[in-house]
């Protein structure tokens, strides 16, 4: 029987792959995976291995693509930033008012 993954662990697996632009067998091998689980995972979600790297096309309509393509990459991880930006204010304004000096019992610091 094959190891149960969270959905959390499958999308972050997956990200390292199709956002950061690394190898399926080198992301699986990481994560002390089976390549073919990820490789599942990946053609499920629609991913496609990217050609080779090379100069890029002069075919207008393919550049076109990859400019849109990248401009969602570019949002998306913009819109991740922000979002972590407020968990950590958010997280440091809890930090900050659980003062340490504070007792529970509402007795007097002497």
């Amino acid at each position: 029987m094959g190891k149960g993954y969270t959905r959390q662990f499958k999308q972050q697996a997956m990200a390292l792959v199709t956002e950061q632009g690394r190898t399926p067998s080198q992301v699986a091998r990481e994560l002390g995976m089976p390549d073919s689980t990820l490789m599942l995972w990946l053609k499920k979600s629609g991913w496609r291995k990217p050609a080779e790297e090379g100069p890029l096309p002069e075919d207008p309509g393919v550049l076109t693509v990859r400019v849109r393509e990248l401009e969602r990459q570019v949002k998306r991880l913009e819109m991740e930033k922000d979002i972590l930006k407020k968990a950590t204010a958010y997280f440091a304004s809890l930090k900050t008012s659980a003062s340490p000096l504070s007792t529970d019992d509402g007795g007097s610091l002497r």
